[in-house]
Protein backbone atom coordinates (compact mmCIF):
# COMPACT_ATOMS: atom_id res chain seq x y z
CA UNK A 1 0.00 0.00 0.00
CA UNK A 2 2.74 2.61 0.76
CA UNK A 3 4.53 1.30 -2.62
CA UNK A 4 1.20 2.74 -4.40
CA UNK A 5 0.83 5.38 -1.89
CA UNK A 6 4.05 7.10 -2.36
CA UNK A 7 4.41 7.62 -6.70
CA UNK A 8 0.69 8.69 -6.39
CA UNK A 9 1.96 11.27 -3.50
CA UNK A 10 4.78 12.48 -5.93
CA UNK A 11 2.60 12.78 -9.01
CA UNK A 12 0.22 14.45 -7.21
CA UNK A 13 2.85 17.21 -6.21
CA UNK A 14 3.59 17.59 -9.33
CA UNK A 15 0.61 18.12 -10.71
CA UNK A 16 0.30 20.69 -8.42
CA UNK A 17 4.03 22.40 -9.18
CA UNK A 18 3.27 22.74 -12.74
CA UNK A 19 -0.19 24.18 -12.13
CA UNK A 20 1.60 27.14 -10.44
CA UNK A 21 3.52 28.54 -13.44
CA UNK A 22 0.84 30.76 -15.31
CA UNK A 23 1.36 30.68 -19.37
CA UNK A 24 0.65 34.22 -20.49
CA UNK A 25 -1.09 35.32 -23.40
CA UNK A 26 0.17 38.41 -25.64
CA UNK A 27 -2.46 40.11 -24.71
CA UNK A 28 -2.48 39.08 -20.56
CA UNK A 29 1.16 40.56 -20.99
CA UNK A 30 -0.13 43.90 -22.38
CA UNK A 31 -2.75 44.28 -20.53
CA UNK A 32 -0.81 44.00 -17.41
CA UNK A 33 1.74 46.29 -18.19
CA UNK A 34 -0.65 48.91 -19.28
CA UNK A 35 -2.05 48.17 -15.46
CA UNK A 36 1.45 48.03 -13.98
CA UNK A 37 3.59 50.09 -15.91
CA UNK A 38 5.49 52.94 -13.51
CA UNK A 39 5.86 55.30 -16.81
CA UNK A 40 1.76 54.78 -17.65
CA UNK A 41 1.17 55.48 -13.95
CA UNK A 42 2.88 58.72 -14.05
CA UNK A 43 1.05 59.95 -17.36
CA UNK A 44 -2.18 59.19 -15.42
CA UNK A 45 -0.86 60.75 -12.63
CA UNK A 46 -0.20 64.46 -15.09
CA UNK A 47 -3.96 63.74 -16.59
CA UNK A 48 -5.18 64.02 -13.25
CA UNK A 49 -3.02 67.13 -12.41
CA UNK A 50 -4.55 68.86 -15.16
CA UNK A 51 -8.02 68.03 -13.61
CA UNK A 52 -6.94 69.95 -10.90
CA UNK A 53 -5.92 72.68 -13.12
CA UNK A 54 -8.75 72.73 -14.44
CA UNK A 55 -10.69 72.93 -11.32
CA UNK A 56 -8.62 76.38 -9.92
CA UNK A 57 -9.30 78.03 -13.31
CA UNK A 58 -13.11 77.61 -13.00
CA UNK A 59 -12.98 78.86 -9.70
CA UNK A 60 -11.12 82.00 -10.96
CA UNK A 61 -14.71 82.67 -11.63
CA UNK A 62 -16.13 82.71 -8.63
CA UNK A 63 -16.38 85.21 -5.64
CA UNK A 64 -13.99 84.58 -2.63
CA UNK A 65 -15.50 83.97 0.78
CA UNK A 66 -13.52 84.83 3.83
CA UNK A 67 -14.13 84.70 7.44
CA UNK A 68 -12.15 85.77 10.70
CA UNK A 69 -12.39 86.13 14.23
CA UNK A 70 -10.40 87.48 17.51
CA UNK A 71 -10.58 87.75 20.79
CA UNK A 72 -8.21 89.37 22.88
CA UNK A 73 -7.78 90.71 26.71
CA UNK A 74 -6.83 94.63 27.32
CA UNK A 75 -5.02 95.96 30.54
CA UNK A 76 -3.74 99.39 30.94
CA UNK A 77 -4.16 101.97 28.28
CA UNK A 78 -5.80 100.49 25.67
CA UNK A 79 -8.21 101.44 22.22
CA UNK A 80 -12.24 100.28 23.08
CA UNK A 81 -13.18 98.61 19.48
CA UNK A 82 -16.67 99.74 20.65
CA UNK A 83 -16.45 103.28 21.12
CA UNK A 84 -12.59 104.05 19.42
CA UNK A 85 -11.92 105.72 22.75
CA UNK A 86 -8.43 105.44 24.80
CA UNK A 87 -9.37 103.81 27.89
CA UNK A 88 -6.93 102.93 30.63
CA UNK A 89 -8.83 100.10 32.22
CA UNK A 90 -8.55 96.00 32.23
CA UNK A 91 -11.34 94.79 29.44
CA UNK A 92 -11.98 91.83 26.99
CA UNK A 93 -13.01 92.41 24.02
CA UNK A 94 -13.54 90.30 20.44
CA UNK A 95 -14.24 91.05 16.86
CA UNK A 96 -15.43 89.36 13.63
CA UNK A 97 -15.62 90.25 9.67
CA UNK A 98 -16.85 88.35 6.55
CA UNK A 99 -15.68 89.72 2.94
CA UNK A 100 -15.93 89.01 -0.39
CA UNK A 101 -14.25 89.69 -3.03
CA UNK A 102 -15.01 89.04 -7.16
CA UNK A 103 -12.97 89.65 -10.12
CA UNK A 104 -15.10 91.57 -12.26
CA UNK A 105 -12.14 92.27 -15.22
CA UNK A 106 -8.49 91.14 -15.60
CA UNK A 107 -7.77 91.53 -19.32
CA UNK A 108 -9.41 87.95 -20.13
CA UNK A 109 -6.99 86.31 -18.45
CA UNK A 110 -9.12 84.33 -16.53
CA UNK A 111 -10.98 82.97 -19.88
CA UNK A 112 -7.53 81.72 -20.56
CA UNK A 113 -6.44 80.52 -18.37
CA UNK A 114 -9.80 77.93 -18.65
CA UNK A 115 -9.11 77.48 -22.16
CA UNK A 116 -5.16 76.81 -21.19
CA UNK A 117 -6.40 74.55 -18.75
CA UNK A 118 -8.60 72.34 -21.15
CA UNK A 119 -5.68 71.93 -23.71
CA UNK A 120 -3.70 70.83 -21.46
CA UNK A 121 -5.48 68.28 -19.94
CA UNK A 122 -5.99 67.34 -24.03
CA UNK A 123 -2.09 67.41 -24.60
CA UNK A 124 -1.94 64.99 -21.18
CA UNK A 125 -4.36 62.35 -22.65
CA UNK A 126 -2.36 61.97 -25.87
CA UNK A 127 0.61 61.84 -24.00
CA UNK A 128 -0.84 59.02 -22.06
CA UNK A 129 -2.25 57.24 -25.60
CA UNK A 130 1.48 57.78 -26.93
CA UNK A 131 2.93 56.03 -23.62
CA UNK A 132 0.48 53.23 -24.21
CA UNK A 133 1.32 52.43 -27.53
CA UNK A 134 4.84 52.55 -26.97
CA UNK A 135 4.73 49.99 -23.96
CA UNK A 136 2.28 47.86 -26.49
CA UNK A 137 4.67 48.03 -28.74
CA UNK A 138 7.71 46.87 -26.35
CA UNK A 139 5.76 44.21 -24.46
CA UNK A 140 4.89 42.53 -28.37
CA UNK A 141 8.29 42.75 -29.32
CA UNK A 142 9.53 41.21 -26.14
CA UNK A 143 7.04 38.72 -26.39
CA UNK A 144 7.37 37.50 -29.97
CA UNK A 145 11.32 37.50 -29.27
CA UNK A 146 10.70 34.57 -26.21
CA UNK A 147 8.30 33.15 -28.96
CA UNK A 148 11.38 33.33 -31.59
CA UNK A 149 13.66 31.82 -28.84
CA UNK A 150 11.34 29.10 -28.48
CA UNK A 151 10.83 27.79 -31.76
CA UNK A 152 14.51 28.29 -32.65
CA UNK A 153 14.47 25.65 -29.12
CA UNK A 154 12.85 23.29 -31.20
CA UNK A 155 14.35 23.47 -34.47
CA UNK A 156 17.29 23.21 -32.11
CA UNK A 157 15.78 19.74 -30.70
CA UNK A 158 14.36 18.67 -33.41
CA UNK A 159 17.34 18.53 -35.66
CA UNK A 160 18.81 16.64 -32.91
CA UNK A 161 16.77 14.04 -32.69
CA UNK A 162 17.68 13.06 -36.18
CA UNK A 163 20.90 13.28 -35.52
CA UNK A 164 20.78 10.73 -32.94
CA UNK A 165 18.90 8.28 -35.11
CA UNK A 166 21.31 8.76 -37.93
CA UNK A 167 24.15 7.86 -35.45
CA UNK A 168 22.24 5.19 -35.14
CA UNK A 169 22.13 4.10 -38.55
CA UNK A 170 25.36 5.30 -39.10
CA UNK A 171 26.67 3.25 -36.68
CA UNK A 172 24.99 -0.58 -38.11
CA UNK A 173 26.13 1.19 -41.55
CA UNK A 174 30.00 0.76 -40.45
CA UNK A 175 29.36 -2.56 -38.92
CA UNK A 176 28.25 -3.87 -41.94
CA UNK A 177 31.38 -2.32 -43.98
CA UNK A 178 28.91 0.27 -45.93
CA UNK A 179 30.97 3.28 -44.40
CA UNK A 180 33.94 4.29 -42.75
CA UNK A 181 34.33 4.51 -38.91
CA UNK A 182 35.14 8.34 -39.48
CA UNK A 183 31.54 8.68 -40.75
CA UNK A 184 30.24 7.56 -37.66
CA UNK A 185 33.20 10.15 -35.74
CA UNK A 186 31.52 12.45 -38.11
CA UNK A 187 28.04 12.00 -37.10
CA UNK A 188 29.15 12.21 -33.14
CA UNK A 189 30.46 15.65 -33.70
CA UNK A 190 27.44 17.25 -35.49
CA UNK A 191 25.30 15.43 -32.38
CA UNK A 192 27.80 17.09 -29.76
CA UNK A 193 27.53 20.42 -31.74
CA UNK A 194 23.99 20.84 -32.17
CA UNK A 195 23.30 19.97 -27.90
CA UNK A 196 25.85 22.48 -27.63
CA UNK A 197 23.64 24.92 -29.63
CA UNK A 198 20.55 23.48 -27.60
CA UNK A 199 22.23 24.41 -24.72
CA UNK A 200 22.94 28.45 -25.66
CA UNK A 201 19.07 28.30 -27.20
CA UNK A 202 17.92 27.38 -23.46
CA UNK A 203 19.71 29.85 -21.89
CA UNK A 204 18.56 32.54 -24.84
CA UNK A 205 15.07 31.87 -24.06
CA UNK A 206 15.57 32.16 -20.04
CA UNK A 207 17.03 35.44 -20.82
CA UNK A 208 14.84 36.64 -22.98
CA UNK A 209 11.41 35.23 -20.59
CA UNK A 210 13.28 37.42 -17.36
CA UNK A 211 13.36 40.58 -20.26
CA UNK A 212 9.72 40.03 -20.98
CA UNK A 213 9.13 39.57 -17.02
CA UNK A 214 11.02 42.49 -15.89
CA UNK A 215 9.41 44.58 -18.43
CA UNK A 216 5.68 43.40 -16.89
CA UNK A 217 7.55 44.18 -13.17
CA UNK A 218 6.99 41.04 -12.68
CA UNK A 219 9.38 39.13 -10.09
CA UNK A 220 9.06 35.48 -9.96
CA UNK A 221 10.74 35.04 -12.88
CA UNK A 222 11.30 30.99 -12.24
CA UNK A 223 7.07 30.57 -12.49
CA UNK A 224 6.97 33.04 -15.19
CA UNK A 225 5.90 31.60 -19.04
CA UNK A 226 4.35 32.19 -22.01
CA UNK A 227 1.71 30.36 -24.26
CA UNK A 228 2.93 28.78 -26.75
CA UNK A 229 0.95 29.46 -29.81
CA UNK A 230 0.86 29.44 -33.36
CA UNK A 231 1.45 32.95 -34.91
CA UNK A 232 0.24 33.71 -38.16
CA UNK A 233 0.88 36.52 -40.06
CA UNK A 234 -2.87 38.59 -40.23
CA UNK A 235 -2.35 41.77 -42.82
CA UNK A 236 -5.93 43.72 -43.14
CA UNK A 237 -4.21 45.31 -45.94
CA UNK A 238 -1.88 48.12 -44.00
CA UNK A 239 1.02 46.91 -46.44
CA UNK A 240 -0.78 47.29 -49.37
CA UNK A 241 -1.68 50.44 -48.82
CA UNK A 242 0.21 53.35 -50.63
CA UNK A 243 2.77 55.28 -48.26
CA UNK A 244 1.11 58.88 -48.50
CA UNK A 245 -2.05 57.31 -47.48
CA UNK A 246 -0.46 56.32 -44.19
CA UNK A 247 1.33 59.36 -44.05
CA UNK A 248 -1.66 61.44 -43.61
CA UNK A 249 -3.90 59.10 -41.46
CA UNK A 250 -0.98 58.77 -39.47
CA UNK A 251 -0.83 62.97 -39.39
CA UNK A 252 -4.58 62.88 -37.83
CA UNK A 253 -4.49 59.96 -35.43
CA UNK A 254 -0.70 59.79 -34.32
CA UNK A 255 -0.50 61.42 -30.67
CA UNK A 256 3.15 62.65 -31.18
CA UNK A 257 1.69 65.18 -34.01
CA UNK A 258 -1.46 65.96 -31.70
CA UNK A 259 0.77 66.48 -28.55
CA UNK A 260 2.88 69.26 -31.11
CA UNK A 261 -0.35 70.73 -32.05
CA UNK A 262 -1.28 71.03 -28.52
CA UNK A 263 1.87 72.73 -27.01
CA UNK A 264 1.61 75.44 -30.15
CA UNK A 265 -2.21 75.86 -28.63
CA UNK A 266 -0.81 76.43 -25.02
CA UNK A 267 1.87 78.49 -26.24
CA UNK A 268 -0.75 80.99 -27.90
CA UNK A 269 -2.50 80.78 -24.57
CA UNK A 270 0.16 81.80 -22.70
CA UNK A 271 0.91 84.65 -25.18
CA UNK A 272 -2.78 86.02 -24.75
CA UNK A 273 -2.33 86.00 -20.82
CA UNK A 274 1.07 87.91 -20.29
CA UNK A 275 -0.71 90.19 -22.43
CA UNK A 276 -3.57 90.44 -20.31
CA UNK A 277 -1.56 92.41 -17.82
CA UNK A 278 -1.35 95.36 -20.33
CA UNK A 279 -5.16 96.21 -19.16
CA UNK A 280 -6.88 97.61 -15.91
CA UNK A 281 -8.49 95.11 -13.76
CA UNK A 282 -11.48 95.86 -11.97
CA UNK A 283 -12.85 93.96 -8.85
CA UNK A 284 -15.79 94.72 -6.58
CA UNK A 285 -15.76 93.72 -2.54
CA UNK A 286 -18.00 93.30 -0.31
CA UNK A 287 -17.29 93.21 3.64
CA UNK A 288 -19.28 93.43 6.94
CA UNK A 289 -17.97 93.17 10.40
CA UNK A 290 -18.94 93.68 14.53
CA UNK A 291 -17.10 94.16 17.82
CA UNK A 292 -17.48 93.44 21.39
CA UNK A 293 -16.28 94.76 24.38
CA UNK A 294 -16.88 93.42 28.19
CA UNK A 295 -16.76 97.54 29.30
CA UNK A 296 -19.70 98.91 27.35
CA UNK A 297 -21.14 101.67 29.54
CA UNK A 298 -24.58 100.67 28.77
CA UNK A 299 -24.09 97.59 29.48
CA UNK A 300 -25.75 95.75 26.53
CA UNK A 301 -24.92 92.14 26.81
CA UNK A 302 -22.90 90.12 23.61
CA UNK A 303 -26.04 90.28 20.83
CA UNK A 304 -26.89 93.16 21.58
CA UNK A 305 -23.21 94.72 20.64
CA UNK A 306 -22.88 92.58 17.83
CA UNK A 307 -25.84 94.45 16.62
CA UNK A 308 -25.19 97.82 17.84
CA UNK A 309 -21.92 97.83 16.67
CA UNK A 310 -21.90 96.11 13.46
CA UNK A 311 -20.87 97.99 10.19
CA UNK A 312 -20.87 97.09 6.13
CA UNK A 313 -18.42 98.14 3.21
CA UNK A 314 -18.65 97.56 -0.31
CA UNK A 315 -17.64 98.91 -3.31
CA UNK A 316 -15.01 98.65 -6.36
CA UNK A 317 -11.27 98.51 -7.28
CA UNK A 318 -9.90 99.40 -10.49
CA UNK A 319 -6.22 99.09 -11.17
CA UNK A 320 -4.38 100.57 -13.96
CA UNK A 321 -0.93 99.24 -14.64
CA UNK A 322 0.97 102.22 -15.76
CA UNK A 323 4.49 101.27 -15.16
CA UNK A 324 6.03 98.22 -13.80
CA UNK A 325 10.08 97.92 -15.04
CA UNK A 326 9.45 96.39 -18.61
CA UNK A 327 8.02 93.25 -16.48
CA UNK A 328 5.05 92.57 -18.43
CA UNK A 329 6.68 93.37 -21.99
CA UNK A 330 9.17 90.80 -20.92
CA UNK A 331 7.12 87.93 -19.97
CA UNK A 332 5.40 89.11 -23.85
CA UNK A 333 8.31 88.65 -25.46
CA UNK A 334 9.30 85.09 -23.69
CA UNK A 335 5.96 84.35 -24.49
CA UNK A 336 6.42 84.92 -27.96
CA UNK A 337 9.67 83.42 -28.80
CA UNK A 338 8.18 80.02 -27.30
CA UNK A 339 5.32 80.20 -29.54
CA UNK A 340 7.58 80.29 -32.28
CA UNK A 341 9.77 77.37 -30.89
CA UNK A 342 6.73 75.60 -30.56
CA UNK A 343 5.81 75.68 -33.96
CA UNK A 344 9.15 75.00 -35.04
CA UNK A 345 8.61 71.69 -32.76
CA UNK A 346 5.43 70.88 -34.24
CA UNK A 347 6.71 71.31 -38.18
CA UNK A 348 9.71 68.66 -36.50
CA UNK A 349 7.34 66.15 -35.38
CA UNK A 350 5.54 66.36 -38.31
CA UNK A 351 8.65 65.86 -40.23
CA UNK A 352 10.00 62.97 -37.86
CA UNK A 353 6.12 61.10 -38.46
CA UNK A 354 6.92 61.19 -42.15
CA UNK A 355 10.12 59.99 -42.09
CA UNK A 356 9.32 57.30 -39.20
CA UNK A 357 6.37 56.06 -41.47
CA UNK A 358 8.44 55.78 -44.63
CA UNK A 359 10.81 53.60 -42.53
CA UNK A 360 8.35 51.59 -41.23
CA UNK A 361 6.84 50.94 -44.51
CA UNK A 362 10.04 50.27 -46.10
CA UNK A 363 11.08 48.02 -42.97
CA UNK A 364 7.55 46.22 -43.13
CA UNK A 365 7.83 45.76 -47.18
CA UNK A 366 11.66 44.30 -46.69
CA UNK A 367 11.01 42.36 -43.71
CA UNK A 368 7.76 40.46 -45.90
CA UNK A 369 10.42 40.27 -48.66
CA UNK A 370 13.27 39.09 -46.70
CA UNK A 371 10.48 36.26 -45.37
CA UNK A 372 9.16 34.82 -48.45
CA UNK A 373 12.77 34.56 -49.84
CA UNK A 374 13.63 32.48 -46.35
CA UNK A 375 10.36 30.65 -47.13
CA UNK A 376 12.01 29.63 -50.33
CA UNK A 377 15.25 28.96 -49.27
CA UNK A 378 13.78 26.47 -46.62
CA UNK A 379 11.65 24.51 -49.02
CA UNK A 380 15.13 24.18 -51.17
CA UNK A 381 17.26 23.31 -48.05
CA UNK A 382 14.32 20.98 -46.83
CA UNK A 383 14.84 18.90 -50.19
CA UNK A 384 18.40 19.24 -50.27
CA UNK A 385 18.99 17.98 -46.95
CA UNK A 386 16.12 15.03 -47.99
CA UNK A 387 18.25 14.21 -50.92
CA UNK A 388 21.35 14.30 -49.74
CA UNK A 389 20.16 12.14 -46.12
CA UNK A 390 18.49 9.78 -48.85
CA UNK A 391 21.94 8.92 -50.35
CA UNK A 392 23.58 8.60 -47.14
CA UNK A 393 21.56 6.18 -45.76
CA UNK A 394 22.57 3.92 -48.78
CA UNK A 395 26.02 5.05 -48.72
CA UNK A 396 26.37 7.37 -51.78
CA UNK A 397 27.88 10.35 -50.07
CA UNK A 398 30.04 10.62 -46.63
CA UNK A 399 29.13 11.75 -43.27
CA UNK A 400 30.94 15.66 -44.01
CA UNK A 401 28.46 16.19 -46.71
CA UNK A 402 25.44 15.02 -44.87
CA UNK A 403 26.34 17.12 -41.59
CA UNK A 404 26.68 20.06 -44.34
CA UNK A 405 23.32 19.36 -45.48
CA UNK A 406 21.89 19.63 -42.57
CA UNK A 407 23.18 22.36 -40.98
CA UNK A 408 21.94 24.63 -44.13
CA UNK A 409 18.87 23.20 -43.48
CA UNK A 410 18.78 24.13 -39.53
CA UNK A 411 19.76 27.53 -40.76
CA UNK A 412 17.68 28.01 -43.10
CA UNK A 413 14.57 26.57 -40.77
CA UNK A 414 16.42 29.37 -38.13
CA UNK A 415 15.95 32.48 -40.74
CA UNK A 416 12.75 31.45 -41.65
CA UNK A 417 11.41 32.27 -38.31
CA UNK A 418 13.57 34.93 -37.29
CA UNK A 419 11.75 36.82 -40.77
CA UNK A 420 8.41 35.95 -39.93
CA UNK A 421 8.60 36.84 -36.63
CA UNK A 422 10.31 40.21 -37.79
CA UNK A 423 7.36 40.73 -40.71
CA UNK A 424 4.97 40.29 -37.90
CA UNK A 425 6.32 43.01 -35.55
CA UNK A 426 6.89 45.45 -38.89
CA UNK A 427 3.18 44.78 -39.83
CA UNK A 428 1.96 45.94 -36.32
CA UNK A 429 4.38 49.36 -36.29
CA UNK A 430 2.98 49.79 -39.69
CA UNK A 431 -0.56 49.65 -38.28
CA UNK A 432 -0.16 51.62 -35.64
CA UNK A 433 0.95 54.53 -37.56
CA UNK A 434 -2.00 53.83 -39.95
CA UNK A 435 -3.91 54.62 -36.55
CA UNK A 436 -5.28 50.49 -35.71
CA UNK A 437 -5.76 51.33 -31.84
CA UNK A 438 -3.04 49.35 -29.84
CA UNK A 439 -5.86 47.24 -28.44
CA UNK A 440 -7.04 45.78 -31.86
CA UNK A 441 -4.13 44.72 -32.74
CA UNK A 442 -4.18 41.22 -33.96
CA UNK A 443 -1.50 38.41 -33.78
Amino acid sequence: MKKIAIPFFFLILSISLSAQTKQWTLEECVNHALENNISVKQSELNVELTEADKMEAIGNFLPSLNANASGSKNTGLSLNPTNNQLENTTFGSASGAINVGLNVFDGLRNVRQLQRAKLSQLAAQYSLDKMKDDIVLMVANSYLQVLLNKENLKVAKSQNAVTLEQIQRTNDLVDAGVLPRGDLLEIKATDASEKQQIAVAENTVKISMISLAQLLLIKDYSNFDIADGEYNIIDGGIANKDVSEIIESAKQTRAEVKIAQKNVELAQKDLQISRGAYYPTLSAFFGYNTRYADNDPLQNGFVEQLYLNDGIGYGLQLNVPIFNGFAVRSNVKRNKINLKNTEYQLEQAELDLESNVYQAYVDANGALKAYEAATVALESQELAYQYAKDRYDVGLTNAFDFSQSKLRFDNAKIEENRTKFEYIFKLKVLELYFGVPASELKF
